[in-house]
C-alpha cells in the first residue's frame, strides 16, 4: 500500500532528502553523504514511528513548506523553527498528525541552521548505491527540493512516538571541536599547532554541505613540496594553501592533495551541522597522535 505523495509547496533555500548515508564505496569516488545532524534525523523519525535508515527532509535556515495527499504523522526537530499546520501553530520536537491536504509549514529557524522533517513512512525516492540521501558534491541522489514538484512517500510501519518532553541539546553559543592531531600535523610549525589550540576561529559563509570552512587566522606549513592525493575521512581539518582550516562533512570528497593537521571524532560533528556563518570555532587538539 502506498503511503501517498508529498508535494512541495515551497522549497525554502536548501532543503535535501537525506537518511544515515551511502556506506562502502569510497574506493568508487562516492562521498557518505547522510544528514549532518544525525541525532536529530533519528529523533525525528522515532517520533513518527519511521525507522532510522528512512529518508527525512533536511531543512536550511528558512525551513520549507509541504502537503501530503494522505493523511500522517510529520515531526520537525534540529534547529527551533516556528512549525504551523495550515496555519495553526504546531509542536516542534513531537508527534503531530497532518490530516490529508493539508500543509505542513516549517519557518525560519530562530538558533541553529538546519532542522530536520519526517514524515510517517519516510520520502520513498528510489535508493542509489543503497541510499535516498542528496550528495550535493558527487550529484548521486535525488535533486534539492523545487517548489511544485511531488515525492512518492512510504508507507507507516511503525507507531508515532507520543512524549511529553524531549531532552535536546540546543545549537551551539560556540561550537568546540576536539581535534586528534595527524596524519599530517608534522607538515605544520609548532607555531601553527599552537594557532590551532588558543586561536579563535569563526565560521565562514562559505561553508556548506561539504565543509565547514573557517574565517581567522592562518596555519603556517613547514614543510612545502607536492603531497599526492590521500583518502579523506569526515571529520578530518585539512588546510588548504590559504592556511585556514577546512572541517569537512558528510559531501565531503573521498581523497585530497592538501595536508591534514588531525581529525574531529564524528561524534562531535552534529554540532557543526547547526553553526551558522560566524559563530566562533575553538579547536582543542589532542597531542597523542592517533
Amino acid at each position: 500500500m502506498s503511503g501517498g505523495k508529498l508535494e512541495v509547496v515551497r522549497a525554502g533555500a536548501l532543503t535535501t532528502i537525506q537518511d544515515l548515508g551511502r556506506f562502502g564505496h569510497a574506493s568508487l569516488g562516492v562521498p557518505r553523504s547522510g544528514a549532518l545532524d544525525q541525532p536529530a534525523h533519528r529523533l525525528a523519525n522515532r517520533l513518527v514511528g519511521n525507522p532510522a535508515d528512512a529518508a527525512t527532509l533536511e531543512t536550511t535556515l528558512t525551513g520549507v513548506a509541504v502537503r501530503t495527499t494522505q493523511a500522517a504523522i510529520v515531526a520537525v526537530t534540529g534547529a527551533p523553527a516556528p512549525v504551523r499546520v495550515n496555519g495553526r501553530p504546531a509542536a516542534w520536537a513531537s508527534a503531530v498528525h497532518l490530516p490529508a491536504g493539508a500543509v505542513l509549514e516549517v519557518g525560519t529557524v530562530t538558533s541553529g541552521l538546519r532542522s530536520y522533517v519526517a514524515i510517517s513512512g519516510g520520502v520513498a525516492v528510489p535508493p542509489i548505491l543503497g541510499s535516498r540521501s542528496t550528495d550535493l558534491l558527487s550529484g548521486l541522489g535525488p535533486a534539492p527540493l523545487r517548489g511544485g514538484e511531488t515525492l512518492p512517500l512510504g508507507e507507516a510501519v511503525g507507531s508515532p512516538l507520543h512524549t511529553d518532553t524531549v531532552v535536546w541539546q540546543g545549537p551551539p553559543q560556540e561550537l568546540v571541536l576536539p581535534v586528534l592531531l595527524g596524519p599530517r600535523d608534522d607538515w605544520f610549525t609548532t607555531t601553527a599547532v599552537n594557532t590551532l589550540a588558543t586561536a579563535r576561529f569563526r565560521v565562514s559563509p562559505n561553508s556548506n554541505r561539504i565543509a565547514l570552512r573557517m574565517d581567522g587566522p592562518t596555519l603556517e606549513r613547514a614543510v612545502h613540496r607536492e603531497m599526492p592525493s590521500e583518502g579523506m575521512v569526515v571529520g578530518a581539518v585539512q588546510v588548504p594553501p590559504d592556511g585556514k582550516p577546512v572541517v569537512f562533512l558528510a559531501d565531503c570528497p573521498t581523497t585530497g592533495g592538501y595536508p591534514v593537521i588531525g581529525v574531529v571524532p564524528e561524534s562531535r560533528l552534529p554540532a557543526a551541522a547547526q553553526a551558522v556563518p560566524g559563530l566562533q570555532v575553538r579547536f582543542v587538539p589532542d597531542r597523542r597522535r592517533h
